[in-house]
């Protein structure tokens, strides 16, 4: 059995694959459905999609947010991932979530961080995580 991808995907990925169409929700839900990879989460990422679909009826949407945080292999403490993300802000000029995003890929030795996020963006920054776009 070959050895899976650790892979943590921004709330970017998740939102393009339970509410786009065409080319890059197709490449979202395909990069979500690769069965050569295991997926990462963390409190801030469940925070940054669940919340507006619950509370806005998207029932669709929050059952798509719920099985993917369902399905995934090891979620980041958040204790202590502030200070990190505080610092990893500063270093690369990452927005707070971003930041927080990144320390809790990091500190699940995630080999990949997939975002929606144009290369010209300070996530790319980073030297934490391999950053990739989508």
């Amino acid at each position: 059995m070959s050895r899976k991808i650790r892979t943590f995907v921004d709330a970017g990925v998740l939102i393009t694959a339970a509410r786009g169409t065409g080319e890059q929700a197709l490449k979202a839900i395909s990069l979500l459905d690769d069965p050569g990879r295991e997926f990462l989460d963390s409190d801030f990422l469940e925070l940054e999609v669940l919340p507006k679909a619950v509370y806005t009826r998207r029932s669709a949407e929050a059952d798509f947010y719920r099985a993917f945080f369902a399905a995934v292999v090891d979620r980041a403490d958040a204790a202590g991932l502030v200070k990190r993300a505080i610092d990893e802000a500063c270093k690369s000029g990452l927005s707070a979530a971003d930041a927080l995003h990144i320390v809790a890929a990091a500190s699940l030795r995630a080999e990949e961080f997939i975002t929606t996020e144009k290369p010209s963006k300070p996530i790319h920054r980073t030297s934490l995580v391999r950053v990739r776009q989508l």
